[in-house]
């Protein structure tokens, strides 16, 4: 059985690996690259994960595996603090299609909805994803355009979907 839950400083070292294979996996869906978080020195993954009101990694565990991980961050400017963004989104490849992402994003969801004057969430989805631009339309979000040219992988540019959740 799959248990989502906030992730803790405690699972820094299961959550770079995770995100290391999907920065390896899929670059063209984060704006981060592999090499730049395999230099990271490890304490900054735990820092990711360090509790705070306004931002949170959740996470699915198959036991003791970490095996999907999402990420929440609120705005900090007074003016913006209404939004949080979404990101680094990545389901392993052996659970996807199983309803793990769509009950990650729930748990995560969860945890905005009950973030005082939180009133949007905002993502970013490479254009060619149509499997989680779907599963995004699912749970409500909503695209509001898409920028050209936004992410550059070995040379190649890829669109991106801006989607919000009000």
């Amino acid at each position: 059985m799959i248990e989502i839950r906030r992730l803790a400083p405690a699972d820094a070292e299961a959550f770079r690996a995770l995100r290391l294979q999907g920065l390896q996996e899929c670059p063209a869906a984060f704006a981060s690259s592999y090499e730049e978080e395999s230099a990271l020195p490890p304490e900054r993954f735990a820092q990711m994960l360090s509790p705070s009101e306004d931002d949170a990694v959740f996470g699915a565990c198959d036991g003791s595996a970490l095996v999907a991980s999402v990420g929440l961050v609120r705005q900090k400017k007074p003016k913006l603090a209404h939004k949080a963004v979404l990101w680094g989104t990545y389901v392993a490849p052996g659970f996807r299609r199983g309803g793990t992402g769509r009950r990650l994003l729930a748990g995560l969801l969860g945890f905005a909805r009950a973030m005082p004057g939180l009133r949007q969430v905002t993502l970013g989805v490479e254009s060619g994803n149509v499997a989680a631009i779907r599963l995004y339309e699912s749970l409500g979000f909503t695209s509001f355009g898409t920028e050209r040219d936004s992410v550059c992988v070995e040379g190649i540019f890829h669109a991106e979907i801006h989607m919000v959740l009000l």
